[in-house]
């Protein structure tokens, strides 16, 4: 073979897939515009393909193009992964952790594992993105996250998924509801009822979407909140009724005395979160190690309804 892309060349090509856009592609590159675009020209004639069709208003991939991207990822990763490798006697877990976490979770749980990571690994750098469940799984398997904490991972064949904790998930009802005044809410109940929950891409939107097939409640599609305390106000002014997660909960259902919270009879009543990998990845050795981390702070949490996976 007389000819193999560079790493730098792989680099170029995975930026403008990126941002679909010349000048971004060499910003987030660090170089100029016309020496990425000269050397992103010789990539295609070497390999003697068109990777994006360039037009006016931007680029976008070729057939081509979306076939070589997966390989030029993983080309990169596969390099990233011999440094990380050659690193691993440095125990710091590699060194830097691109870490994927779910914002239903992730801000209650991390003020508790990042003391314990600098503590363990001073000179671990760790990059956090907060996101929907489904768009961390599509940045974990492209490799653009190294882990992530998600409650469920869909792609279970191409990742290695470990339970972290079981959390609660209660129904939050306004204290002038007439189901307030029971200690727990029989599913058929809900009958009738309108059900809120967050956006697509929420695994509670899914989990409210069950609920109510289950109990032939009202899914309202036109009131999805955008996080959390967006759906909290929208049931403390009885726009209907939602499920929250034990953390959220401990962390600030104190702003809302009108709320009341109920167990559902009838149906699970919990969610179950994970630390999750790409399986075959090189640093499984560094993802356990700080699964083992994670599963301390999630003790550390004490909090009722987070109940931390047997180690």
């Amino acid at each position: 073979m007389s000819f193999r892309p560079t790493p730098r060349q792989l680099d170029y090509f995975v930026a403008l897939a990126d941002t679909l856009h010349f000048r971004k592609a060499a910003e987030k590159c660090n170089v100029s515009q016309p020496t990425l675009s000269s050397q992103f020209k010789l990539l295609e004639d070497q390999l003697g393909s068109t990777l994006v069709e360039r037009a006016t208003g931007g680029i976008s991939l070729t057939a081509a193009g979306e076939r070589l991207l997966p390989l030029a990822r993983q080309a990169l990763e596969n390099l990233d992964e011999i440094v990380t490798v050659a690193q691993v006697g440095r125990s710091n877990l590699g060194g830097l952790i691109r870490l994927g976490v779910s914002p239903t979770f992730g801000p209650y749980f991390m003020p508790f594992l990042l003391p314990i990571l600098k503590r363990d690994f001073p000179e671990l750098e760790l990059y956090i993105r907060e996101d929907r469940p489904n768009l961390l799984e599509e940045s974990l398997l492209a490799g653009r996250l190294d882990c992530i904490i998600t409650p469920g991972v869909n792609s279970s064949n191409l990742t290695v998924a470990r339970v972290l904790c079981h959390e609660d998930v209660s129904l939050a009802v306004p204290k002038s509801h007439p189901l307030a005044g029971l200690a727990a809410i029989p599913v058929e109940l809900l009958k009738g009822e309108k059900l809120l929950s967050l956006s697509q891409g929420f695994r509670l939107h899914n989990d409210v979407q069950a609920l109510a097939r289950t109990a032939g409640a009202e899914f309202l599609k036109d009131y999805e909140g955008t996080s959390l305390d967006a759906l909290r106000q929208m049931v403390s002014i009885g726009m209907g009724l939602a499920l929250f997660p034990a953390a959220y909960i401990a962390s600030e259902f104190g702003k809302e005395p009108d709320l009341l919270l109920k167990k559902v009879e009838g149906v699970p009543m919990e969610r179950v979160m994970y630390l999750a990998w790409r399986r075959g990845s090189s640093r499984n050795v560094h993802f356990e190690n700080l699964l083992k981390l994670a599963l301390q702070a999630a003790s550390d949490m004490n909090i009722e309804g987070v109940e931390p996976a047997d180690t």
